[in-house]
């Protein structure tokens, strides 16, 4: 059970930290930290929560991250539905804070967004279903190519954390236009509940494409990644 709470505790923090930081801070007026400020507030929370809890629970802290090292051949397939439940519970408490924080300014209403996750009239550039498909599959992606080198029996140690970190913010400062960036499951849902109405009918597409691409980055790792055989030096 220690595993799991630390899972819910990390994306706790994880959408406290990234959304609230776009729904309290984003166009706070004349200090607003706009997208960049946004995309560095989701690389930390994941930065520090793998320092926090990496050691208890693996910092997992997304649906498509667990299934991505489940692909990986990095986590065992039972502990998926108890870590998805966790983050899910997790982002779904954090987005019930954050409501009850930004709901005492004046004027607030949930129908501006709430930092949901959205395609079409709800992307923050206007891209269509394919752009936001495509993006968040390659995003996801590139995520899970990252965890697994950063955490590589191989890689530099005590180091992970920092490109992980680094790499979530990369992500948000390219695909935030496209569909206010998800690439996490539970992060979507934790915000998009509250607001219901379109923010739960295009919640699918930020179940499907973060766990197919998460799926996708693990098998092109173990296909790049893979340690070569004694004497075949490749």
């Amino acid at each position: 059970m220690k595993t799991y709470g630390a899972e819910f505790l990390g994306t706790f923090w994880l959408v406290l930290g990234g959304c609230g930081s776009a729904v309290l801070a984003a166009a706070f007026p004349n200090v607003g930290i706009g997208l960049l400020g946004v995309s560095l507030a989701f690389g930390l929370t994941v930065l520090t929560m793998a320092f926090a809890i990496g050691h208890i629970s693996g910092c997992h802290l997304n649906p498509a991250v667990s299934f991505g090292l489940w692909a990986g051949g990095r986590f065992p397939g039972k502990e998926l539905i108890p870590y998805i439940v966790a983050q899910v519970f997790g982002g779904i408490a954090a987005g019930g804070i954050l409501f009850l924080i930004a709901s005492g300014k004046p004027g607030f209403v949930l129908s501006d967004g709430f930092a949901s996750n959205g395609y079409g009239a709800h992307s923050p550039g206007g891209y269509g279903l394919p752009s936001a498909l495509i993006c968040e599959i390659v995003m996801t992606a590139m995520f899970l190519i990252v965890i697994l080198g950063a955490t590589d029996k191989r890689a530099p140690q005590g180091f992970a954390p920092i490109a992980i970190g680094l790499c979530l913010t990369l992500i948000h400062l390219i695909s935030i236009p496209v569909t206010n960036t998800s690439v996490n499951p539970a992060r979507s849902t934790g915000v998009a509940l509250y607001v219901g109405d379109w923010a739960v009918a295009q919640l699918w597409l930020f179940w499907v494409a973060p766990i197919f691409g998460g799926i996708l980055g693990a098998i092109l790792y173990r296909l790049i990644g893979r340690e070569p055989t004694e004497g075949s030096g490749k």
